[in-house]
């Protein structure tokens, strides 16, 4: 359970980083093509427009802590975790409860679903 904690974070991490944000083929391979996500903001949408939309959008940069992992059956897991972000070019941190699916599909992990629900600041 420890591995595929630690690969899940390292694929939700992945997805943090600018260079992958901004490539298409990066971003298909680690999106399932049933992606669904529910933003901050109460939107819903799906790959495609996630394929539109990040390579063309700013890099927030995000910071994440206290990742917890479920696994809801055999290859499905959820991860929990804190987020706080910062989109480019401002300075005010954004806090985040956040909810990732990742999925094996055809001996790969993909997310299938994630979910980011605006918070309060975290307490030290």
């Amino acid at each position: 359970m420890e591995n595929l904690k630690a690969t899940l974070i390292e694929l939700e991490e992945h997805l943090f980083k600018a260079e992958i944000r901004a490539s298409h083929g990066e971003l298909d391979e680690l999106i399932a093509d049933e992606f669904i996500e529910i933003a901050g903001s109460g939107v819903r949408f799906g790959k495609k427009e996630v394929l539109e939309r990040l390579p063309s959008e700013l890099p927030p940069k995000i910071s994440a802590f206290e990742y917890e992992l479920r696994c809801l059956a055999p290859n499905c897991a959820q991860l929990l975790y804190k987020a706080v972000m910062v989109k480019g070019g401002d300075t005010t941190a954004i806090y985040s409860l956040r909810c990732s699916i990742w999925s094996l599909i055809n001996g790969r992990w993909q997310m299938i679903f994630h979910q980011g629900t605006l918070c309060k600041p975290f307490e030290s």
